[in-house]
């Protein structure tokens, strides 16, 4: 296993059952209502200095999505062009989201999701199963698929473990 592999597997585990595409419905619904329960104030807040605010974080979610959902649209269609990397920390600073609403981003949110929703059900194992080559690795369209479950499911577990404990 490369180091890749093993790293996005720690994701890929977090998926807790083997209908990825129903997780993925479920990982969604959990995160819009976590954020719910949450007031503007409260989404601003960051467990420690140089950590995220919750809505960062949630930002982050749909940033990474965007863009796992654009390479798995590019490798559907065979397209073999290698595709960058990108740096979350660098996206972050460029966020400035004084200026957007809690209720906007969920909004946002909820609206990437239930379009990815659609995409991936519109696909047949066929294109599932074509690869192409991000950031120097090579990955399924169905790995990409599984990628946004275990990868919100991650940060569903963060925002219980460090945030939700000193909100309550």
């Amino acid at each position: 296993m490369t180091e890749f592999q093993k790293y996005i597997q720690r994701y890929l585990d977090l998926i807790p059952s083997a209908n990825w595409l129903d997780e993925l419905k479920n990982s969604g619904e959990k995160t819009l209502k976590t954020y719910t329960n949450l007031s503007e104030e409260q989404s601003n807040f960051a467990y420690a200095a140089g950590k995220w605010t919750l809505k960062e974080l949630l930002q982050h979610l749909i940033d990474a999505e965007r863009i796992f959902i654009y390479r798995a649209l590019r490798f559907s269609r065979n397209d073999q062009t290698e595709l960058s990397g990108w740096d979350e920390e660098l996206y972050a600073k460029e966020y400035f989201l004084d200026e957007v609403s809690l209720k906007n981003l969920m909004e946002e949110f909820d609206f990437l999701r239930r379009s990815n929703m659609l995409f991936f059900s519109n696909l047949n194992n066929e294109f599932f199963s074509r690869e192409g080559v991000a950031n120097g690795n090579e990955i399924s369209v169905e790995t990409l698929g599984k990628l946004i479950v275990g990868h919100n499911i991650h940060h569903l577990n963060i925002i219980k473990e460090r945030y939700l404990i000193h909100l309550r």
